[in-house]
C-alpha cells in the first residue's frame, strides 16, 4: 500500500500544535500532514517486545530507546514522523523548531504491517537513510520471525528469530 493521500497542508509550527490537541499521529512531510495507520494489537506486541529487549540490550551503555510516543525529525527531507522504536547513544539532540522531536538517532525501527511495508521500505527508509546519525535501521516483520537490519555503507542483513 502506498501512502495515504494528505489529509491537509500546515506549516510546521501549525502541524506540532495540531498534534498536541489530537489523539491520533501523523506524519509531517514538506508540508503536507498524513495521518498514521492504527497499530493492532500483535504490531503493539511486537513493537512493545523490541523496546523492552533494546532497553536491556543497551543497559549501562551511554544509550537510551525512545518508543513510538516520540518524533524523529529529518530535516534534510522534511520528514516528522514516530518509529516504532529508537536509540540515541550520548547526548539528545532535538530539533530546533521542535524540542520534543528527537534530531539524532542512532537506530530507528520499524515494525511492518502489511498496509505500511512497502512505504517503510521504500520512501520512509530513504528518509531515514538522511538522517547523518543514523547508523542502523531494523525492519521487524509482523508476520514471519524475521527482522533485517540495514546498516549504514552496507546491505540488508536477514536474522531470523
Amino acid at each position: 500500500m502506498s501512502r495515504p493521500n494528505p489529509i491537509g497542508r500546515l506549516t510546521y509550527p501549525e502541524y506540532l500544535a495540531h498534534e498536541a490537541k489530537s489523539d491520533i499521529r501523523h506524519e509531517f512531510l514538506n508540508g503536507e500532514v498524513y495521518e498514521m495507520a492504527g497499530g493492532t494489537p500483535d504490531q503493539g506486541a511486537v513493537a512493545a517486545a523490541v523496546n523492552r529487549d533494546l532497553g536491556s540490550a543497551l543497559r549501562g551503555r551511554p544509550c537510551r530507546v525512545f518508543s513510538s510516543d516520540v518524533r524523529v525529525r529529518i530535516r534534510g527531507t522534511g520528514l516528522a514522523t514516530y518509529p516504532d522504536a529508537s536509540v540515541v547513544r550520548g547526548e539528545l539532540q532535538t530539533d530546533p523548531e521542535d524540542q520534543d522531536a528527537i534530531a539524532n538517532p542512532l537506530l530507528v525501527v520499524e515494525v511492518l504491517s502489511p498496509s505500511t511495508e512497502a512505504y517503510d521500505r521504500g520512501a520512509k527508509a530513504a528518509h531515514y537513510r538522511q538522517i547523518p546519525s543514523l547508523r542502523e535501521l531494523m525492519l521487524v516483520s509482523l508476520t514471519e520471525p524475521r527482522m533485517e537490519v540495514l546498516r549504514r555503507g552496507e546491505g540488508a542483513s536477514g536474522n531470523s528469530g
